[in-house]
């Protein structure tokens, strides 16, 4: 099932902003137009009780209050940071919008997370689409993109990505929602348990840019066995797997208190953990956890890391799906 709930709000210039809900197997999610917003994500436990697992609010106030974190959106155009907000494509150098420091973080100041996207029913869930003019936060080309919410028969969320280009760009998009498998009321995800297949990770600088690649072994990187979460953790971690045609899972999160399980699948080559330490009102530091499916920060300017260029004739694809269980 997949139709327009209701009118969520409206913005200050009269766009009005949609939620759409979807339901199967037991499981009920809610999407935004505003952001491609992943509001709620309602999941069984053992005892079959359904609560809410992702952090967010419940009015589009509440999100326009609190812009910054990136509860449940979609980030783009390019998801993490590019260093000094600058790379040079084709031998021809682009300045982007500078919001992270001197780095343009998931996008920039206006990126897709705060923009309403045009939203059609699919069987078993929703399309947001939108084009996002050349030019756009310093990034080139007019890029034509959607993202496709839907629910497997199993009560999976599946979110593919598809966009194309007139002129040669870059773009990495992301889910960003944070997850509290106990329910965002009920405190730190630090306790939870973590599983990543990744051997080796993107160290970072002072300003979160990756340094280089490096194995997990003997550090606290290393989430190859599941382990708690712990904190302090805003970091890229290179999947074995690679880049892949087909989702492949790659880490499972796992919450003792509840039992509630929750896997992560993707075509993509890296995931970013984000412990959320500094989260503020009205959560607090390590309510949530966030799992971010992605190719590596600052690719377009480590000619070492894959490729995140996109060309005219081409189409970006990405998915990730997010399955949910329990166990005891």
């Amino acid at each position: 099932m997949a139709h327009i709930n209701e009118l969520f709000g409206t913005l200050s210039d009269g766009t009005p902003v949609h939620r759409w809900t979807l339901e199967r197997a037991g499981v009920r999610v809610r999407v935004l137009s505003y952001g491609g917003i992943v509001q709620s994500v309602e999941v069984p436990d053992l005892a079959g009780r359904l609560v809410d697992v992702v952090l967010g609010f419940p009015d589009l106030a509440g999100y326009l209050a609190h812009p910054e974190p990136y509860f449940g959106a979609l980030v783009g155009r390019y998801a993490n940071r590019i260093a000094g907000g600058a790379f040079v494509l084709d031998g021809r150098a682009y300045r982007l919008a500078r919001n992270n420091g001197p780095n343009c973080l998931h996008g920039g100041v206006h990126g897709f997370d705060k923009r309403v996207w045009d939203a059609e029913p699919v069987e078993h869930g929703v399309r947001l689409s939108l084009v996002s003019p050349d030019g756009e936060e310093g990034f080139p080309g007019r890029l034509e993109l959607s993202a496709t919410y839907t629910l497997d028969a199993d009560g999976a969320l599946r979110i593919a990505y598809e966009a194309v280009t007139d002129a040669p760009t870059v773009i990495n998009l992301t889910n960003h929602t944070y997850w509290n498998l106990s329910g965002p009321a009920s405190g730190s995800t630090g306790g939870h348990a973590l599983r990543i297949d990744a051997s080796r990770y993107t160290p970072v600088d002072a300003d979160l840019i990756p340094t280089g690649v490096e194995p997990v072994a003997d550090s606290r990187f290393d989430f190859r066995t599941e382990r708690k979460v712990g904190v302090e953790y805003d970091h890229n971690f290179v999947l074995d797997k690679g880049r892949t045609e087909g989702s492949v899972e790659v880490a499972e999160l796992y919450d003792p208190a509840s039992g509630r399980v929750l896997t992560v699948a993707t075509t993509e080559p890296g995931i970013q953990l984000y412990t959320a330490d500094h989260l503020g009102e009205p959560f607090g530091p390590g309510h949530g956890v966030a799992l971010e499916t992605q190719h590596f920060p600052d690719s377009p300017n480590r000619p070492g890391f894959p490729s995140t260029e996109l060309r005219p004739g081409g189409t970006y694809r990405s998915e990730t799906v997010y399955g949910f269980g329990v166990r005891e």
